[in-house]
């Protein structure tokens, strides 16, 4: 067990870091290159969808319910939409299944409200400064999309329940206020599970703004880490029970259960709103890659399938989770500097360090050939108010790897703690 860092004599304190740094220096002589930056999934995880592969193969002879070679079908493959619609448990009239990218799906929606407006409001570009809601920490990509489109962002404090409903319940009451990112399951990267009392509020939500959409990016909802797994309550369904379901758009893809760089995107939205989008999507393209959709559907099956697919890349990916865990409890349990989630799903471990150290902890890291997410990205902005958190992705790196790159993270806390203790 550590001693508390915050209760340690000056001279102690400085016979420690005097002992970290040479410790850092180490790691510096031995010229690593680690990379933690992004949750990537590792090669293992890619070679578990090498099968997909296969199903190109079968595509000339196996046309599926037309000839996905050819142009057209706007919305997706029918048999992968069908696999879909059984997991989301909704119609195909409230789904697209598009190209490879969920966050291309959200980028487009933004952009097209920004535009063209939605259901009949006008284009966001003409209503003056629009504000969005951004729980955090957050994804620095969503963020990335409201700043790129100007739009004034608005922290949203999360709690193991979910973002705090009660601020989000008031800042709505502006008109200005056109949306909220979320990623509801295995939030990304605190991994925190939304309650169902959170789903709830969202779904009743009735915002002065006509156009306010809940851009609800359900990446994980199946990359659970426990073999029982968690349930979120269906946002979607919910909303239709009120008859407020026009307030949602729920993106996912499969980008993270077979191929990256290869995967297939989705948007769910009512009828309503699938139609504006339909309407607009005709102008900007023919059609999605059809033959990769189809082959997403040979290999899958039905969406048993997916779940069963899911079940091997938990095995892979538990065991990293459980070392970064092990060690950062090893290194710093009780050192007072330092608290971390345990998700128990998802890509991603959050670290909240001592206020005032996490660029510190960053750049002590990149200097022993580690790199990490910067400091603040979970930020909009990337300003992190306390300089305090950090996002660790332990899917890539094999374990060996995975395991140097946490126990030189560690010393980096405890030398950027020590040096604002000592001031």
């Amino acid at each position: 067990m550590n001693s508390d860092y915050t209760q340690l004599t000056s001279a102690k304190r400085q016979e420690l870091l005097a002992q970290l740094r040479s410790e850092l220096d180490a790691y510096r002589q031995k010229g690593l290159k680690l990379d933690m930056s992004r949750g990537k999934p590792s090669k293992e995880q890619l070679d578990l969808s090498d099968g997909l592969l296969a199903c190109f193969g079968r595509i000339a002879t196996e046309k599926g319910a037309a000839d996905y070679r050819n142009y057209g079908i706007l919305d997706g493959v029918t048999e992968l939409k069908a696999i879909f619609c059984d997991m989301l448990k909704i119609s195909p009239s409230e789904l697209i299944v598009a190209g490879n990218a969920s966050l291309n799906l959200m980028y487009d929606a933004f952009q097209r409200a920004m535009q063209f407006g939605l259901l009949g409001n006008p284009p966001w570009n003409e209503q003056g400064k629009i504000k969005w809601l951004c729980p955090v920490p957050g994804y620095d990509r969503h963020f990335a999309v409201s700043e790129l489109f100007g739009a004034e962002m608005i922290n949203i404090k999360m709690t193991p329940e979910g973002p705090d409903m009660d601020a989000v319940e008031e800042l709505v009451k502006d008109p200005s206020v056109k949306g909220i990112w979320c990623v509801p399951k295995y939030s990304n990267p605190q991994g925190i599970v939304y309650l169902d009392a959170v789903v709830r509020r969202f779904a009743a939500l009735k915002p002065a703004a006509p156009d306010f959409r809940i851009f609800w990016d359900n990446a994980y909802m199946v990359h659970s880490l426990t073999e029982e797994g968690d349930v979120l309550l269906d946002l979607f369904a919910e909303a239709k029970r009120l008859g407020n379901e026009d307030i949602v758009y729920q993106f996912g893809s499969t980008s993270k259960i077979t191929y990256a760089g290869a995967g297939v995107g989705f948007i769910v939205a009512s009828e309503r709103n699938i139609a504006e989008i339909k309407s607009r999507m005709t102008i900007q393209t023919i059609g999605p890659d059809k033959i990769n959709q189809y082959a997403h559907a040979l290999f899958f099956g039905n969406a048993e399938g997916i779940y069963r697919h899911m079940d091997k890349h938990r095995a892979l990916l538990k065991p990293k989770f459980d070392a970064v865990d092990r060690i950062l409890t090893d290194r710093l349990a009780g050192a007072g500097i330092a608290a971390w989630t345990k998700p128990r799903g998802g890509y991603f471990i959050s670290v909240d360090l001592l206020p005032g150290t996490a660029k510190r902890t960053v750049a002590l890291c990149k200097e022993a050939g580690v790199v990490f997410t910067g400091a603040g990205a979970t930020y909009p902005y990337k300003k992190d108010p306390a300089d305090a958190n950090i996002r660790i992705a332990p899917s890539l790196p094999p374990v060996e790897e995975l395991v140097t790159a946490t126990e030189i993270f560690c010393t980096a806390a405890k030398i950027a703690a020590l040096e604002v203790l000592e001031g």
